[in-house]
């Protein structure tokens, strides 16, 4: 028989050894009900608020920040950074210098145009009805 597959969304037992130190540590339960879901499960992955909890205590906690610079320290350390395939998005990385100032917008018209939402009247757009 094979060797087990793991799937693809799975977290393997060598990065977990890295991710499991750097999560926050459980708050006491306030009331008694269904014991805490692992942070690391195969199936199911908990409910939808679960998770959602699960990520906004990991995003307080600085887990993703502290997992990127620890994955990136360990490729560097083992020269496996390929900096060939690299890419900076500029919403997140930000220019060196300013480009040139834009000039203000100008406007296509002479003068302001007509308010096409109110009448003057007040029974521009009404309609009588028969």
């Amino acid at each position: 028989m094979g060797k087990r597959q793991s799937r693809p969304w799975i977290v393997s037992d060598e990065l977990w050894s890295l991710i499991e130190p750097l999560l926050p540590v459980p708050p006491p339960k306030q009331v008694e009900g269904r014991p805490r879901v692992p942070d690391r499960q195969e199936l199911g992955f908990g409910s939808g608020m679960t998770c959602w909890r699960r990520l906004a205590a990991w995003n307080e906690a600085g887990v993703w920040d502290q997992l990127h610079q620890l994955l990136l320290n360990k490729l560097r350390s083992k020269n496996q950074l390929d900096w060939s395939r690299a890419v900076i998005d500029s919403s997140h990385v930000r220019a060196a210098r300013r480009g040139p100032k834009a000039a203000p917008a100008r406007s296509t018209a002479h003068g302001r145009a007509a308010n096409t939402t109110s009448s003057p009247t007040g029974r521009a757009s009404r309609l009588r009805c028969r």
